[in-house]
């Protein structure tokens, strides 16, 4: 009986949560894509790199603030380890791209893996190596260090299914549509395509 409780408090655990930090150009469409992926359990769009504590959208898209959109995202290594979330994380972007992310450009659009320590570096850096290898070019996606992470305001998370009516310059749209129309045009998954051929992560 004892032995038989104990199973069952094990089996009741919640599942092992990690987290790590991405840069990919627009944080909406980082957050979409993982969020769809079986064993990550969440994604929160904000910021990190920068010297600004606490920054706005508003600052970090209008530059100065050093820091890149980002999203923090809680995985179970268990079902998907980091060196394959990292190897989606790159066939998701153009990693060739040292000026943004499509239609998004300057600093804060840029690319990067934020790590915290030396095994996620090496994992990082081994994705890296492998990301250059399947495309035959260099990848100038940066590997940093990981530093505070500031979540974007409520506006910003789940953006791309949200269900909440915005303006936008195609009349009243809830923000999953709207969502959707920015990525078409923006040509995010045209790019992808053209980059990673099928290989590419497209949701």
């Amino acid at each position: 009986m004892i032995r038989a409780l104990a199973v069952l408090m094990l089996l009741a655990l919640p599942a092992r949560a990690e987290t790590i930090v991405v840069a990919g150009g627009c944080f909406w469409c980082v957050e979409a894509d993982f969020e769809q992926v079986a064993g990550v359990t969440g994604a929160v769009s904000g910021f990190m790199g920068g010297t600004v504590a606490n920054p706005t959208y508003r600052q970090v898209t209008r530059g100065g603030t050093g820091h890149l959109e980002a999203v923090e995202i809680s995985y179970d290594p268990a079902v998907v380890p980091l060196d394959r979330l990292l190897d989606l994380f790159l066939r998701s972007i153009d990693p060739t791209d040292a000026g943004g992310q499509f239609c998004d450009r300057g600093e804060s659009y840029t690319t990067a893996i934020f790590v915290a320590g030396a095994a996620e570096r090496a994992v990082a850096e081994a994705a890296m190596a492998r990301a250059a290898r399947d495309l035959g070019v260099a990848v100038v996606t940066s590997v940093r260090d990981r530093g505070a992470f500031w979540a974007a305001d409520a506006y910003h998370q789940d953006y791309w299914r949200s269900d909440d009516l915005i303006i936008t310059r195609f009349g009243p749209r809830s923000k999953a549509n709207a969502y959707r129309l920015y990525r078409d045009a923006c040509g995010r998954d045209s790019r992808l395509r053209t980059v990673w051929g099928e290989a590419a992560f497209v949701k």
